[in-house]
């Protein structure tokens, strides 16, 4: 049975879908605003509610996801002003681009990503039940939601109307009739963007759009899922339960799920501090496995702190995970197997279903990827050790051993998103990690010393061809043979 940490409650839940047969789920999470370049915020939460529902999946839910594009928005009309161009050729510049960064991190395309632009007539609908309701009021600059209609208001962020009080401007817009009412609808001023309304030219707020589609579109008034980061529990997901409840009497949602946000070196990323790094700034330096792996390090619940250093440590985790990958063993089928071989085989083939159990278990438990991720690198330390007993005694029950592992290993991976992409030492992204500490682990002294004494013996023999060969070998692993005076060659790990 999985089981979801719901923000609402405040514990974890066993996972009961609305469907009758239990199968069927839709989850819905917040999108990107677009107005600038998707930073790596922005991809963890891409990357995690694709992994959750990767794993869904897995377990055979037939999940349907609804991720959002917010295309009209006060960003995006500053942003327009700004660079002093029109805010649809804005908007459809980044909504390239966040579909470039989807595609670069291998994040799968949400089953339907609505832009609010193409759903204004349902928000306006939306809000004149609202308001029909007694929930909404229209001023002279707008529509707004009344708070304290909503009786339950605050129930996610658990704050009392009090403590949102703090903070707020009284005089920020003197035609409402609380300073906690927030926009439904916003009449437009010269120059902005518009769409007409029963109560004037104007604009959608931003928390009515993602209660409008989510419904919409998931064609239910109660979700299964909604998720999204921390920072949008209050306001925008407070404001969201508060205005579908009220429309329909019904629960918004059946379980909130919302990550932890994302530093740079223990600092808040901002462009004012110079720390302000995109999707792609990362990805022109590493794969996106690398980043993958930062992330799944830290439980989606979590604080995720960036750091270059941090990136270092991943891509020499994700390259020991790579290693095993390398070597095509090519096929071995049960007919060549002896029965003796076939039941090592099938003993072997036992111990990693156990691991298969061990992976589910852990990401039953609120989808737990730290300690999946720490099962794959035990599982690909296993196959490791079948893989340098297969250098030695290359029998068709090891190539089946190693072949079932590996499967095993990639299934796994790709649950997690993680492309495991077979590593190039060509590729400048991958060569400059192949450091001393990772060939020392797998190459010892003795091996080492094996080969340089071959080399000397075709040296003296005369065939040089055959004693480079074992030079550049060595080269390859990280080693720099300094040949002696005396006939004697010396050895040292490249810097």
């Amino acid at each position: 049975m999985i089981k979801i940490h719901d923000t609402l409650t405040g514990e974890k839940k066993d996972f009961l879908p609305l469907d009758p047969q239990g199968k069927k789920v839709n989850m819905y999470t917040c999108g990107v605003t677009v107005y600038d370049d998707c930073h790596i915020g922005h991809a963890r939460s891409l990357y995690i509610f694709d992994v959750i529902r990767r794993y869904l999946k897995y377990r055979g839910y037939d999940v349907t996801l609804v991720r959002n594009i917010t295309d009209i928005d006060d960003k995006i009309i500053n942003r327009a002003n700004e660079l002093k161009v029109n805010w649809k050729e804005l908007v459809d510049k980044y909504i390239i681009k966040y579909y470039q960064d989807l595609d670069s991190l291998g994040v799968s395309r949400a089953d339907i990503e609505p832009r609010a632009t193409e759903n204004i007539p349902e928000m306006i609908v939306y809000i004149s039940g609202l308001i029909e309701k007694g929930f909404a009021y229209a001023t002279a600059t707008g529509v707004y939601f009344s708070v304290r209609k909503f009786t339950e208001y605050g129930k996610l962020s658990g704050q009392s109307i009090e403590q949102m009080l703090t903070g707020v401007r009284k005089a920020a817009d003197d035609t409402k009739e609380d300073p906690l009412d927030f926009a439904l609808w916003k009449l437009s001023k010269p120059e902005e963007p518009g769409w007409p309304s029963p109560w004037g030219e104007g604009r959608p707020g931003w928390h009515i759009e993602c209660s409008v589609m989510s419904q919409k579109y998931l064609k239910t008034d109660t979700l299964d899922i909604h998720a999204g980061g921390r920072d949008l529990v209050f306001p925008h997901h407070e404001n969201e339960i508060a205005q579908a409840e009220a429309r329909t009497g019904k629960q918004f949602a059946k379980y909130w799920i919302h990550h932890g946000l994302l530093t740079i070196n223990e600092q808040k990323m901002s462009k004012s501090l110079g720390n302000f790094i995109t999707i792609q700034d990362v990805l022109k330096k590493y794969p996106a496995d690398v980043l993958k792996i930062l992330y799944l390090q830290a439980h989606y619940r979590s604080p995720v702190d960036f750091s270059w250093e941090k990136m270092e440590e991943a891509k020499k985790a994700i390259i020991k995970l790579l290693e095993i990958f390398e070597d095509d063993l090519g096929p071995s089928t049960a007919d060549q197997l002896s029965l003796e071989q076939k039941k090592i085989v099938d003993h072997e083939r036992e111990i990693t279903d156990i691991s298969r159990k061990t992976f589910e278990n852990v990401m039953n438990d609120d989808f737990n990827t730290p300690q999946a991720l720490g099962l794959l690198f035990g599982m690909a330390k296993d196959c490791r050790l079948f893989l340098n007993q297969y250098q030695k005694n290359k029998t068709a029950d090891l190539r089946a051993i190693i072949g079932y592992k590996r499967e095993t290993i990639r299934e796994f991976g790709a649950v997690l998103g993680l492309i495991l992409a077979k590593r190039d030492p060509h590729d400048p992204k991958w060569a400059s990690s192949i450091i001393k500490e990772e060939v020392k682990e797998a190459v010892d002294d003795s091996s080492i010393q094996r080969m340089i004494e071959k080399r000397l013996l075709f040296k003296k023999e005369k065939k040089f061809s055959e004693a480079d060969t074992i030079r550049k070998e060595l080269e390859a692993k990280g080693i720099e043979l300094k040949d002696q005076k005396d006939g004697t060659t010396q050895w040292e790990w490249k810097r």
